[in-house]
C-alpha cells in the first residue's frame, strides 16, 4: 500500500508549474515592448543628415582619417563583413570620442554606434550586417572637441548570393 501526502510534488506537477511561472515572465517581459507590426510601421530616416546630426552633433564632416576597409561588391547581404578604423591620436586632450556607422537604405539606417576613451589605443570596429539592396555607407568620428571625420562608400549587393 502506498501512502502519498498533499505536499508531495511529483515530476509532472513540478514541469506545470515551471512552465506557468515562465509563461508568466515571459508574458511580463513584453508588457510595453513593441509588436512586430508596430516595429514594421515605424517610419525610417529618410533624412540621413538629420540622423547624424542627432547622434553626433551638427557641423561639417572632415571626409579623411576614417576607413571602411570592405569590398564594393557584397557576396551576400545576409552577412556583409565591414571594418572601421580611424587614423587619430589617442591622447588625454585629443581623442575620438565616438564612431557611429550608417547605411542610407537600411529601414534603421544607424547600424552600431560606438563610444571610446584614450585608453582604447586606438579606434578599429569590424561589424557584419544585413543589407538587402545597395546602399551608401557612412562612417563618422566625433573627437571629444566635436570635430567630425568620416568615410563614404557605395556598397552593391550581388543578387541572389552571388557576385558575378
Amino acid at each position: 500500500m502506498s501512502i502519498h501526502s498533499e505536499t508531495t510534488l511529483t515530476r509532472r506537477k513540478f514541469l506545470e508549474a515551471v512552465g506557468a511561472t515562465g509563461a508568466v515572465c515571459v508574458a511580463a517581459g513584453l508588457i510595453g515592448m513593441p509588436t512586430l507590426t508596430e516595429a514594421a510601421d515605424a517610419p525610417a530616416a529618410t533624412n540621413i543628415d538629420e540622423l547624424i546630426a542627432k547622434e553626433l552633433g551638427a557641423g561639417p564632416v572632415a571626409l579623411e582619417k576614417v576607413k571602411i576597409d570592405t569590398p564594393p561588391k557584397a557576396e551576400n547581404g545576409a552577412l556583409v563583413r565591414m571594418p572601421v578604423s580611424v587614423d587619430h591620436p589617442m591622447e588625454a586632450d585629443n581623442y575620438i570620442a565616438t564612431l557611429a556607422i550608417f547605411v542610407d537604405d537600411n529601414p534603421k539606417p544607424l547600424v552600431g554606434k560606438f563610444d571610446f576613451t584614450p585608453a582604447a589605443g586606438k579606434v578599429e570596429v569590424e561589424l557584419r550586417i544585413k543589407m538587402a539592396k545597395a546602399s551608401q555607407i557612412r562612417a563618422i568620428a566625433k573627437t571629444n572637441k566635436g570635430k567630425l571625420y568620416g568615410a563614404v562608400m557605395k556598397l552593391e549587393v550581388a543578387e541572389g548570393g552571388c557576385a558575378g
